[in-house]
């Protein structure tokens, strides 16, 4: 579920965790406690959005070398690359971005496509193999206007703070929450409760859980954005192009999904809708292209 959910929130995760140590034995080792509920909830704002913006930066780093993606360019000598790259260039300028994002190919029979990236003048849209070798170059220009929409929108920046405020959350209400575990079982001595490490273990425990169950909304944002990206797609190309390239899509549902950690950020995703879904189901999608 974790991979199907997307890289930030596998980073974010982790990122949580190792703040969960930092906070409940690095800190008091060094003398320096965390208490009340002003103190812990000003402690998972900061590392909380820390966490979050540390993916956001990652994200195309951790892109190129999770996919061997290899960059093209107008120089690029490969006819194909070059005509991508002057693709992804011509919609950027028709969607206003202010700079061409960096444009990749990756080995892949997987036919997909995804952007990724800090902001809109350091992003990056790359293609699979798959996905070039098996659409017609008018579905491919959707699905590339698709992908610089989702830049254009903001959309990771926005997925970014949303997950910061999520995660702040998550570290919060863990705490209060193993905080009153401990004073419930605790006797009128002030004897038993959850003891050092059994705090430290319901903190993990109740982030994990908690944080699964904060997905939901950003999945809900994440199906979303795919309809707004459709539609921008649908503008600066056509809804015609872009609903035949997601029935292209469909057509190939036989082609083994790659399951890792930028699923969110792909064009699609062959798993059933649910809560924890980051892609709506391509009919819907096709359903509301053709409305247009």
């Amino acid at each position: 579920m974790l991979k199907r959910i997307g890289l930030f929130l596998l980073t974010n995760m982790l990122v949580v965790l190792t703040v969960s140590l930092i906070l409940n034995i690095v800190l008091p080792m060094l003398g320096i406690r965390v208490q009340g509920a002003w103190g812990i909830a000003v402690f998972s704002g900061v590392f909380g959005m820390t966490g979050a913006f540390i993916s956001l930066a990652m994200s195309r780093w951790m892109a190129k070398r999770a996919y061997n993606i290899q960059l093209v360019d107008g120089s690029t000598q490969d006819y194909r690359g070059r005509e991508i790259y002057d693709m992804v260039a011509r919609l950027s300028r028709q969607a206003g971005l202010p700079a061409v994002p960096e444009v990749g190919i990756y080995q892949s029979a997987e036919p997909n496509a995804f952007a990724t990236g800090p902001s809109k003048e350091k992003s990056l849209v790359a293609f699979s193999t798959g996905l070039l070798s098996s659409m017609e170059k008018i579905e491919v220009e959707a699905v590339a206007a698709h992908e610089v929409s989702h830049i254009a929108n903001g959309d990771m920046v926005t997925m970014t703070l949303l997950t910061g405020v999520a995660n702040a959350l998550v570290m919060f209400l863990a705490r209060i929450i193993a905080h009153a575990l401990d004073s419930f079982l605790r006797g009128d001595d002030d004897e038993g409760g959850l003891g050092f490490f059994g705090y430290i273990m319901t903190v993990m425990a109740l982030e994990t859980v908690l944080m699964l169950l904060a997905s939901i909304p950003l999945a809900a944002f994440s199906r979303y954005r795919e309809f707004r990206a459709d539609a921008g797609a649908a503008r600066i190309t056509s809804p015609t192009a872009m609903a035949s390239a997601l029935q292209r899509l469909q057509k190939m549902a036989g082609v083994p999904q790659v399951k890792d950690s930028f699923a969110m950020a792909k064009i699609s995703s062959t798993k059933r809708v649910s809560l924890f879904s980051t892609h709506p189901s391509l009919e819907d999608r096709i359903a509301r292209l053709r409305s247009l």
